[in-house]
């Protein structure tokens, strides 16, 4: 229908022969869709208003919570217009630009772990430096570095997909918008843009990981160092939080990667379901872990919650 137009909409898809029961489907993306935005909006708010909380670890968090958030506002509408309005049109541009977001806002996630490695790094191995290494201009300097990465990186495979010609069915395999989807429709050389994102992930994700993997192994070398047990414990115990973050956005990573590869043979559920648990998963579990996990962070939700009773 769309023949040789690349100016008319793609078409998204939901759940491919559940669509019956989408509006049934929506209610559990509502309630994860709400946790993500109240988890992450009290972060940053209990962040910005409790000035013991004012330090790089937490500066850091903040950036994370900050694009969590941008990814699941990025998601959120296109998903739930499809789940509940079955409003699957969305024009080209659009498509692109939540294209780009949705890519950028993941490297720039996984740069954030990269920085809250180095800050447990710097912590634990050079405490009596520690101050003077991550100033609060540097630890500025550093999120803006990441940002730019991201936002930046993503521009080359993007571009080119405004202006190439489409000429299949315009019909995308997800609510939302991804390269590989949109990439897949083009009726034109598309070698560059299968190669960038490989090498790009190379260099970011998986040389992220390998950093993180390779601070830790310095971070447990020096622990293990220390005489007292009871020290040992409370060092280990600062990077309980980031390393459960760590875990749960580079599962996901590996889980998606492992049924895009190896599965494709498996139902199309799977791999849409899968496409979910990623970009939905990370944002919900990293406010939880760290407000179980990070005592000061417990101490300033129960005086938030405690100065609103009181009111």
């Amino acid at each position: 229908m769309w023949s040789n137009n690349s100016d008319a909409p793609f078409l998204l898809t939901g759940f491919l022969g559940l669509e019956m029961i989408h509006h049934w489907i929506s209610i559990p993306f509502f309630v994860i869709y709400f946790s993500i935005i109240l988890g992450n909006g009290t972060l940053l708010f209990i962040i910005w208003n409790d000035h013991s909380l004012h330090e790089p670890m937490y500066y850091f968090l903040a950036v994370l919570a900050s694009t969590d958030l941008g990814m699941t506002l990025t998601t959120m509408p296109t998903v739930l217009g499809v789940l509940v309005l079955n409003q699957r049109e969305i024009a080209h541009g659009a498509c692109l630009i939540q294209s780009y977001f949705i890519h950028s806002l993941a490297i720039v996630e996984s740069g954030v772990l990269l920085a809250m490695s180095y800050d447990r790094f710097v912590a634990i191995c050079t405490p009596l430096h520690y101050n003077s290494i991550l100033t609060n201009s540097r630890v500025m300097k550093m999120a803006l570095g990441l940002l730019l990465r991201g936002f930046v990186s993503i521009v080359p495979p993007i571009l080119p997909l405004f202006w190439i010609p489409y000429c299949r069915s315009h019909i995308l395999s997800h609510a939302f918008c991804l390269h590989q989807d949109v990439m897949k429709l083009a009726c034109a050389d598309i070698t560059f843009n299968s190669i960038y994102p490989v090498v790009l992930v190379a260099l970011t994700v998986f040389l992220d990981a390998l950093i993180i993997v390779f601070s830790y192994v310095l971070i447990l070398k020096t622990v293990m160092g220390i005489a007292s047990g009871e020290e040992r414990a409370k060092a280990l115990n600062t990077c309980v939080s980031h390393i459960s973050c760590v875990l749960v956005f580079y599962i996901t990573v590996i889980g998606l990667t492992f049924i895009h590869r190896f599965g494709k043979h498996a139902p199309h559920v799977v791999h849409i379901t899968m496409s979910y648990v990623y970009f939905l998963f990370p944002p919900f579990m990293n406010p939880i872990i760290y407000s179980i996990k990070t005592k000061q962070i417990q101490r300033s939700i129960h005086h938030l919650l405690s100065r609103h009773s009181t009111t």
